[in-house]
């Protein structure tokens, strides 16, 4: 009896794992199926991101699917950057990465052209953050 009870524990936290794992691959899933709609996108744990025909989206991915979707148009920003612990990196060179800072707060900065406040799409790893800050960057100079 006593053994059954040691084991109880351990039961639960297997339970739980599997419950999490669970719940992530839902959101994986719910991304997938998201982002077959864009021509590059990104799913990150705090974020999901698409570009597709000059447009930026953006939201969460949750078990049910995307939530909070914003859209913003590459021709309304006069500016994409990297901002780390509010450190802005606005020329990330492709092929020096490894010059930014590893660890911190990343997010993309989306700066417009009117007076609107700039927009942050929060990141989890500053280098997957730089590559987009150059892909769009691209657009943005285009005005596409």
């Amino acid at each position: 009896m006593e053994r059954g009870l040691l084991w109880l524990p351990l039961l639960a936290t297997f339970i739980g794992l599997a419950w999490a794992g669970s719940a992530e691959y839902k959101k994986l899933e719910a991304y997938k199926v998201w982002a077959d709609n864009f021509d590059q996108a990104k799913y990150d744990l705090y974020s999901v991101i698409g570009y597709r025909n000059g447009q930026i989206t953006w939201g969460k991915a949750t078990r049910k699917g995307i939530i909070n979707l914003q859209t913003v148009a590459i021709a309304d920003l006069s500016d994409v950057s990297l901002d780390i612990d509010g450190q802005t990196f606005a020329d990330i060179d492709p092929e020096n990465l490894d010059n930014l800072p590893s660890k911190g707060k990343a997010a993309l900065s989306l700066n417009y052209k009117t007076d609107k406040d700039s927009t942050k799409i929060p990141f989890t790893q500053t280098d997957l953050a730089a590559k987009w800050v150059n892909y769009l960057q691209k657009f943005v100079a285009l005005g596409i």
